[in-house]
């Protein structure tokens, strides 16, 4: 069908020929999730911009060694994850989380009150403190899972290792955030 837009795999085949448009698109169409992982790990909006850039680029530099018919996100996921962390490691940051929790579920359309709002941001806050006191394997499983919301394949893709791998170290990492959580409370 003439004029419908490429799915991922096209864009790769094509992009993997050398048809620059193609992976323009594919940095289009996965720019912010690179970008929000690449904040998650460096805690720093212009330190995630540069990993981001640099992890595309090395993605684009190692499309030979792309396999064929894989998802493309997870594996650009996991360079940007690696670009970032070796971006914290170099600049010798620890990670200080400032990503935005969603608020919690509305009643239909209606909006919160003051006093809601307020709880929920104290709530916001709590938890990010708590997910920034965790260790760095442990803040990468459960914002990939949580706040980038990708699957478990997708996860274990990201973080290199196999899928019964991340729901072990998401429980074990849930459970320690609970822990934090009731210590702060």
């Amino acid at each position: 069908m003439e004029g419908r837009p490429l799915d991922e795999s096209e864009l790769v085949a094509k992009a993997r020929r050398g048809d620059v448009r193609a992976y323009e698109e594919l940095v289009r169409l996965y720019s912010q999730v690179a970008f929000r992982l690449a904040y998650l790990v460096t805690g720093s909006a212009p330190d995630a911009e540069e990993a981001a850039q640099d992890g595309f680029f090395k993605a684009y530099r190692a499309l030979g060694r792309f396999r064929e018919g894989a998802p493309f996100r997870p594996w650009l996921l996991q360079i940007v994850a690696n670009e970032s962390r070796n971006r914290r490691r170099s600049a010798g940051r620890r990670l200080h989380l400032q990503a935005r929790v969603e608020v919690a579920e509305r009643l239909g359309d209606a909006a919160l009150s003051p006093e809601a709002e307020a709880l929920a941001a104290e709530e916001r806050r709590a938890l990010l403190h708590a997910l920034g006191q965790l260790g760095e394997a442990d803040r990468l499983v459960i914002s990939c899972r949580y706040f980038l919301d990708l699957s478990g394949e997708e996860t274990a893709a990201a973080l290199g290792c196999a899928e019964g791998t991340v729901k072990s170290r998401l429980s074990r990492a849930l459970e320690r955030l609970r822990e934090r959580m009731v210590a702060h409370a």
